[in-house]
């Protein structure tokens, strides 16, 4: 921490009061347990910071029968249990419910999750990229709606500008899964992740996390799934196809080498695909 910086602390009560700090420099506070461990990656804390816990909408889930929105103050303990038994979000209920640790994800929000730009391991963005969700900002200029690839993409450039307020996700998913690979000495956090879900339509969909930068889909592989049907049923013949169609970068670490985060994905695609089969929406197949 810089010394002799003054700092200052508010929290807005609506999202025009935090668009109005936004603009005069302040960095947004969502759970904090990203931001309060700033000093020990050797960055200083923010000099202005404004806090949203206090804006009703931002922390309210939204179900109906074909959508739900969620507030980006949602935490992912709250996620967790309002999407328990929901089919189709098998996948994000286990991305809520396993990242990180109990203390974590009772403070840690959805929008704080997706916001740490520098955090490559967040569980929720490859389980919301399967989701195929949309993300809701409130901009400068106003609301705006954007995919969650392009955000994870564009987000140094949509954040300086604007505060996610909600997640839209469709419900037309039948089946998804989640799986993770920690390391004791990555601490809480995965060191590969995989998401993957079906649509209504018989379509896979497969995201990946942890392993590059940025989470991101496996398109490549999801083409070759389409491509050979029966490796949806087979966990097995699914791994072998991963291994084949990975294209992913690995990124280097303290927790783990590039080469290693690449190395494990087919292992966790067979666990993954063996997940998805035990869910309830194994009719699709």
């Amino acid at each position: 921490m810089a010394p002799g910086v003054e700092r200052s602390f508010a929290a807005a009560s609506t999202l025009e009061e935090a668009i109005a700090a936004r603009r005069q420099g302040a960095v947004v506070l969502a759970g904090g347990t990203w931001m309060m461990r700033d000093p020990q990656r050797g960055v200083d804390l923010p000099e202005a910071v404004v806090a949203l816990h206090r804006i009703p909408a931002l922390s309210k889930i939204e179900i109906s029968s074909d959508h739900v929105v969620i507030g980006a103050a949602v935490t992912h303990a709250v996620l967790g249990r309002a999407l328990h038994g929901a089919a189709g979000f098998e996948g994000l209920v286990a991305a809520a419910e396993n990242a990180a640790n109990p203390g974590i994800r009772r403070v840690a929000t959805v929008g704080g999750n997706l916001c740490a730009l520098d955090f490559a391991a967040a569980d929720l963005a490859p389980a919301l990229l399967v989701c195929e969700a949309t993300v809701e900002l409130e901009t400068f200029e106003g609301p705006k709606l954007i995919g969650i690839s392009d955000f994870l993409k564009d987000r140094h450039t949509l954040l300086a500008e604007a505060i996610v307020t909600r997640i839209h996700l469709r419900r037309d998913l039948v089946a998804s899964a989640h799986v993770r690979l920690p390391l004791r000495k990555a601490g809480d956090y995965p060191v590969a992740i995989v998401s993957l879900a079906v649509d209504k339509d018989k379509r896979c969909r497969i995201a990946v996390g942890s392993v590059e930068s940025v989470a991101r889909r496996w398109t490549a592989f999801e083409q070759a799934m389409a491509a050979d049907s029966a490796s949806a049923l087979d966990p097995e013949r699914a791994a072998g196809l991963a291994l084949e169609h990975n294209d992913f970068q690995g990124r280097g670490g303290k927790d783990a080498e590039g080469w290693y985060r690449r190395q494990v994905l087919p292992p966790l695609v067979k666990r993954g695909v063996a997940a998805l089969l035990k869910t309830g929406g194994v009719a699709w197949l």
